[in-house]
């Protein structure tokens, strides 16, 4: 029986023949397909847990949910300013809990989606966008940074390598020192697992050395690794306050707030891949190259990651020939 705080256990997969030996290991394997990534299982068990309490407030059912509890929860989150994402999430939530626990799900009701629809045009679909920034800002910012204490040298190296390597920020706080490979022509850095990739499906990131060692990726994060001085277990970790190195995984958390610290309060930890996009494209790198290091399964993705907001950076007046 789920708590409210998580999402249920996964019901029993369908009847079928399965040796007896063999039932438990099914089990297993029908509830990590509909569970999905980590990440995901943390984002949908906090909203779940909202729902629950919301319903229990109002003396509703959470778990099968009737098609009112659902609306008015959404409703609520709406008129409270929440972002249509965020909302979207809530529902996605609670079809998830449902699942799990086999059961209907009210999101399938047509007045849930005509509720979305309209919270969707009432409030604007258009997500705002972590900001991208230009690469002589950056680079002027890496170098400002004071390497001489632990914290710079680690936040030099996040930094360069989540743009470098277009990382989302869950990989940056999941990356451990085996999955680095060094070598004469630059780093390659294995992913087990990605948003994207949740089968564990190896991905790799090709990072390259700059000829100026003060902005260089490989160099940058090098140095931070002889401050390790391990070759195992997490690249990122936290710091006590006398710059003491922990053992500890740094969060998600706390790449936003460097990113904040050095960029501006405008860019989020997102700022670093969506950079990556901007600029590949701004340099004339094709949509393929992008994606070979991004690993967006299309094009449109590319695109929608693109920020070129000033009309002056790719614009083909610029090669009328006038």
């Amino acid at each position: 029986m789920a708590t409210e705080s998580q999402l249920p256990a996964a019901s029993s997969p369908p009847a079928v023949q399965v040796p007896a030996h063999l039932v438990k290991s099914t089990q297993r394997y029908v509830e990590s397909g509909l569970r999905g990534a980590a990440n995901t299982v943390r984002a949908y068990a906090g909203d779940w847990k909202r729902f629950a309490a919301w319903c229990g407030l109002h003396q509703l059912a959470a778990l099968p949910a009737p098609v009112e509890a659902l609306v008015g929860f959404l409703t609520e989150l709406a008129d409270a300013g929440k972002k249509f994402a965020t909302i979207e999430r809530h529902a996605a939530a609670v079809a998830k809990a449902h699942e799990l626990a086999g059961v209907e799900s009210p999101t399938a009701d047509k007045k849930i989606k005509v509720l979305l629809k309209g919270i969707a045009r009432e409030i604007k679909t258009r997500q705002k966008q972590a900001p991208a920034f230009s690469l002589e800002s950056f680079k002027r910012i890496i170098r400002s940074i004071d390497v001489t204490v632990p914290a710079g040298l680690r936040n030099r190296a996040l930094l360069l390598l989540g743009f470098t390597g277009a990382f989302r920020r869950s990989e940056l706080e999941a990356l451990n020192i085996e999955d680095l490979a060094f070598d004469e022509d630059g780093l390659v850095v294995t992913l087990p697992q990605s948003k994207t990739n949740q089968l564990g499906q190896a991905e790799e990131k090709a990072i390259f050395y700059s000829p100026d060692s003060a902005v260089c990726p490989i160099r940058s994060l090098q140095a931070w690794l002889r401050v390790l001085e391990r070759t195992e277990g997490p690249v990122f970790v936290s710091l006590r306050k006398n710059n003491q190195v922990t053992s500890r995984r740094m969060t998600t958390k706390y790449t936003n707030l460097i990113v904040q610290q050095y960029l501006g309060s405008q860019f989020t930890a997102h700022s670093l891949r969506a950079s990556f996009v901007t600029v590949s494209k701004l340099n004339g790198a094709d949509d393929s190259k992008v994606m070979n290091q991004t690993k967006h399964k299309t094009s449109a993705m590319i695109r929608r990651y693109t920020r070129l907001d000033n009309v002056r950076q790719h614009n083909s007046a610029k090669e009328l020939g006038l």
